[in-house]
């Protein structure tokens, strides 16, 4: 099992890079890239700011002017990206204490726990990240595929796919982590109710011996003496008479 959980530590710490990358990454959406040399060929959008380039590689990028200006759905990308990096990474700080090739967490039970716990948070960082990117994508292709809409159309930007991948991974490295502790908290449990019915059955040889030495110590059991005998009264015969 601690293969198991080193693997799902590489996958979640690989899918929280992707998550940040994508978070910071300026292609979430992009223009077409023309063939003209002097215009500006190609226009990039994320997050955070917005980037135009030409085709002799020079790139400009300006930040958002303010986020009460915004639209809703890059407001609420942002916010779902930045809670799954959060979630990202205590989820990795909790899978190095809660492994059991660590020697910190305390007994199995405490680091199956805190595994679990790293589990939980790895998944709901990749629900997260999935959620945004799968938000962003859906007003690209609306957008791009509405008759009625006369402005700019855009493509999904290599951010996107970036943050699909991250989300896959860090789910992967969840489900891990949590099938990893399954198997402790079933021997955990075997090996309690073991212990309760063996002290159950001792406890019951203890008062209820077998009929077989009940026997056998009844015949070896020494007569009782005559003084021990019950003082039986005498009576004469004519005492009633």
């Amino acid at each position: 099992m601690s293969a198991v959980q080193i693997l799902a530590l590489v996958s979640g710490l690989a899918g929280l890079g992707a998550t940040i990358g994508a978070t910071v990454s300026n292609e979430w959406r992009a223009t077409s890239r023309a063939s003209s040399v002097i215009t500006a060929t190609w226009v990039l959008q994320g997050l955070w700011n917005n980037c135009a380039g030409n085709a002799i590689g020079a790139v400009h990028c300006r930040p958002h002017h303010t986020i009460l200006q915004l639209q809703g759905y890059i407001q609420a990308c942002r916010g779902l990206m930045i809670a799954a990096i959060c979630l990202g990474f205590f989820g990795s700080i909790f899978a190095l204490v809660g492994m059991k090739c660590t020697k910190i967490g305390g007994s199995d039970g405490s680091k199956a726990k805190i595994a679990c716990l790293a589990g939980v948070n790895f998944v709901l960082s990749g629900l997260c990240s999935l959620t945004a990117c799968s938000l962003y994508a859906h007003r690209i292709t609306t957008e791009f595929f509405d008759p009625m809409f006369v402005a700019q159309k855009y493509e999904l930007g290599a951010a996107l796919f970036i943050g699909w991948a991250g989300s896959v991974l860090c789910i992967i490295g969840g489900g891990m982590l949590c099938f990893s502790i399954a198997g402790s908290f079933t021997k955990s449990h075997n090996r309690s109710s073991y212990t309760y019915r063996g002290a159950a059955s001792r406890s019951h040889l203890s008062s209820h011996p077998p009929r077989g030495q009940v026997t056998k110590a009844a015949s070896q059991r020494a007569p009782p003496e005559y003084g021990d005998l019950p003082q039986i009264q005498n009576f004469d015969k004519n005492a009633y008479v």
